[in-house]
Order: C-alpha cells, then sequence, then structure tokens
C-alpha cells in the first residue's frame, strides 16, 4: 500500500478562486474528521471545504472511501479528489481543499480540474511512501554473541530496530511478512540454530 510521505499544503489561483489542498496520513476516519475540523476552523471565510479520504487496507476490503462536495455541484470536487487517491493507490490520507471564490464561476469541468488539480499538485509536493507490513522479532542472546549477530543483522537484508542491553542483549528485527521462513533460516545459519525468534506482532515501515 502507498501513503503520503508527509503532511502539507499547496494552493492554485484559477480566474481569482483560490484553492488550497491540505493532506494529512491518518489511521482512523474519526482522525480524519479532526483534520477536516481544524482546516475549517483556520479558514472560516472559505467558501468550501471539499474532502476525500481512504484509510484502511484495500486488499482485504477494509477500506473507508468518503468525499464531499460541501455545496459545489453534485460530483464537481470530492468525487474527482477520491479518483486521485485512487488512481494513485493511496490510502490513510485525508485531503482538504477550500476554496475561496473570485466571482468568476467555472462550469463543472473548470471545477473538476481545479480540485482534483489542486490535489495531485500537492501530493507531488509532499511526496510518497510505500506502507509495508513486517513482523516484529525479538532475538534475546549472551553478550559475548550479540556483538557478532548485530554486525550480521546490518549488512543483512533484515532491518534492526533496536539493541537493548540487560542480563541479556535482545535485538529487534522487523522481517516482511513474506520473508519470516527466509529470515528464520538466515537466523539458523548466523547462530548455529541455538537462538530463537520471538513473534510480537506486525509491524508496519514507511519504505521509499
Amino acid at each position: 500500500m502507498r501513503v503520503i510521505a508527509r503532511d502539507g499544503t499547496h494552493e492554485i489561483e484559477i480566474a481569482r478562486s483560490r484553492f488550497r489542498c491540505t493532506v494529512a496520513r491518518v489511521d482512523a476516519v474519526d482522525a480524519a474528521q479532526a483534520v477536516i475540523d481544524r482546516v475549517r476552523r483556520a479558514g472560516p471565510d472559505a467558501t468550501h471545504h471539499c474532502t476525500a479520504l481512504r484509510i484502511g487496507d484495500p486488499a482485504t476490503g477494509d477500506l473507508a472511501a468518503r468525499s464531499s462536495d460541501d455545496g459545489e455541484p453534485s460530483g464537481t470536487a470530492g468525487v474527482p479528489m477520491l479518483e486521485v487517491l485512487t488512481r494513485r493507490g493511496l490510502t490513510d490520507v485525508v485531503a482538504v481543499v477550500s476554496r475561496w471564490f473570485g466571482g468568476t464561476r467555472l462550469g463543472a469541468g473548470g471545477l473538476v480540474r481545479a480540485y482534483s488539480g489542486v490535489l495531485a499538485a500537492t501530493l507531488d509536493t509532499v511526496g510518497e511512501l510505500r506502507r509495508v507490513r513486517h513482523r516484529e522479532l525479538l532475538l534475546a542472546v549472551g553478550h559475548d554473541r550479540a556483538g557478532r549477530l548485530e554486525h550480521d543483522l546490518r549488512h543483512s537484508p533484515y532491518r534492526l530496530c533496536g539493541v537493548e542491553h540487560g542480563a541479556d542483549v535482545t535485538l529487534t528485527v522487523a522481517v516482511p511478512e513474506t520473508a519470516t521462513g527466509a529470515f528464520a533460516a538466515w537466523l539458523a545459519e548466523h547462530t548455529a540454530g541455538d537462538v530463537e525468534a520471538l513473534d510480537t506482532g506486525p509491524r508496519d515501515l514507511y519504505l521509499p
């Protein structure tokens, strides 16, 4: 799945109407609504605050996808914005386009181009990342072996996320869900098979 790399804003002007787009990464509909409310409070004089959001996992069908024209002619604002998010395969994102009417009517086609265009430009500005589901694994080893294993992990395809020193040394490793079998074989090869990985659950990483 793809997500935006960072939150951001971008503004364009068309026929004296200002279109300011705000995008934010969110993980729940309530969080998206909080962003929408914040943008409304920041621009109470705007003529419209049109919105689109996609949150969840499209692959499993656990996806919330919503849009609002907020008073613009039906289908000219929120729906085109949602189509931009869908075409790019983005999720966990909310977009708000605030419009300050400049006195010139743009027509349905002009509105569609304005709302979708400013959102596309904003997405280009903030960039995109891949959200990749990993398993978080804990490896407990003695202090005499930890340095070697840490070195091997840092030069492996797997991501070392943390090192904690206690009675033993605990290494936290993130392994793609599709590579847990390969990691088990790698670990057995590099530890003579006497270190077990404790799976503590899923962990999402955001990668280029």
